[in-house]
Parts: structure tokens; sequence; C-alpha cells
């Protein structure tokens, strides 16, 4: 059965929008959360700070009982903030200040040997690795040969599909993708952009085993609270065929 580790990044979000406030904490969303049934919590610690910090960090770690899940680009300060904290999975991401939020996978062909050092830290710490890449072969086959133990595949192209046609090429080629993952012995997760009307898909093929999403639940939290909306999204995930 897949997972759901729910990304609370958008409650410091709100929080952080108003400058001088220390509502609402991400941190008391997790109890609601775990509670729903969500199998881990995800956060992202960018290098600006722009959602969470590294305070909220600290207190999640030592909050959730599920499985907590970092998301940070493979600088120095971030991996030494991570090795210290020592989240359940560290998933290492490309990262841009004048993103909105991360939007293409890690390219783990660039600058490879420092990619590997980060991830052999990480491992070191007893903390499981992931990259978030394209559903792109070359990536796959990198992550396997740069020794992650998982990736979680990109579905921005899956979700922005122009129509029905696009949309069934996408899904094919993320299925292909984690079916070849699988067969490098790679676990794989998947996210970026998933809602109520896209995921269903998806949470029929076995060989994902954790799906990432957040901005669609906390926006539906507004209208029908955090616990709901975390159950009608599992609902989806662990009984796909309608």
């Amino acid at each position: 059965m897949a997972r759901l580790s729910v990304n609370i990044d958008h409650i410091a979000t709100l929080r952080e929008a108003r400058g001088n406030v220390p509502y609402p904490e991400p941190v008391f969303a997790v109890g609601i959360i775990e509670s729903a049934g969500a199998d881990g919590i995800t956060v992202h610690l960018r290098g600006d700070r722009r959602h969470i910090q590294e305070r909220d960090l600290m207190l999640l770690r030592q909050v959730v009982s599920t499985h907590l899940t970092l998301e940070i680009a493979p600088n120095d300060d971030v991996l030494n903030i991570a090795k210290k904290v020592k989240p359940d999975m560290v998933t290492l991401v490309p990262e841009s200040s004048s993103e909105k939020t991360t939007t293409g996978g890690l390219n783990l062909l660039d600058r490879p040997k420092y990619i590997e050092n980060a991830v052999t830290q990480l491992q070191h710490s007893d903390i499981v690795v992931s990259a978030f890449v394209e559903p792109d072969p070359e990536m796959i086959k990198a992550a396997a040969e740069l020794g992650f133990d998982f990736v979680e595949i990109n579905t921005k192209s899956y979700v922005e599909a122009k129509n029905l046609l696009d949309e069934l090429d996408q899904y094919r080629q993320i299925e292909k993708m984690a079916a070849y993952a699988n067969k490098l012995r790679l676990g794989v997760n998947v996210g970026h952009g998933l809602s109520y009307q896209n995921v269903r898909n998806l949470a029929r093929l076995k060989t994902i085993e954790e799906f990432s999403i957040g901005h669609s639940i906390i926006a539906r939290a507004v209208f029908i609270g955090l616990y709901q909306a975390v159950k009608d999204m599992l609902k989806i995930i662990r009984n796909p065929e309608p």
C-alpha cells in the first residue's frame, strides 16, 4: 500500500506572509495529520528560509512519530543541518531563489562527485537519501550509480498536461521510469502538483511507494479542515479503483 507524506511548507508560508506573527505553527499540524492516517511529514528547508525555519525543523524532529522527510539542496550548510537533525529521509532537490516552488528535477549529471559525496555523508548519518528527478532514464540511472536509495519522480509534466493524450503520454513515462527505477533497486516516490483530481491514476501503479503532496491538501483544509483533507486524499491513494 502506497504511503502519503504531507508537505506542510504552506502552513509556514501563511505564517511568514505576515512576517511578525508566530502563527500558524507548522508543528501543530503534525498531530492532526498523523491522526488522520498519513504516513509522514515533508518540509523543505530552503536557502532563503522563505517558509520553514531551522526552529521548525528541530521541533518537527521531536514531534513527528511517523516519518520525517527533509527536502534540501545539496549544499554544505543545509547538509550539516540535516546530519544534525537526522530526518528519516532527505530528498535532494534543485533550488533557485527566483522560483515560487521547486519545479524541475535535480540534474545528477552536474557535479556528480559532489552529489555522491552528499549522499554518502547523509547515509553515514543513517539517513535514507532520495533524489528529486525528471522521469528520464538518464537521471534514474545516475541516481542508482551515485548511490541513492530512492528517487522522487517529478510529476509536473503529468499534472500540467495540455490534453488527455498528453496526460496519457506523461503517465506512461512515469510508469516506465518507476519500473526502471525498481529494476535498479531504487525505491520510488512521486510528487509535484498532485491533487485530488489527478492522483488517482498514479495511485494504481504498484511501483510507487510514496506520494508527496502538500499544496492541494492545505488548500482544501482551509474549507473542510486539515483532518478531513488528509482523510480525503488517503481515500483516493489507498482505494484508487472507483
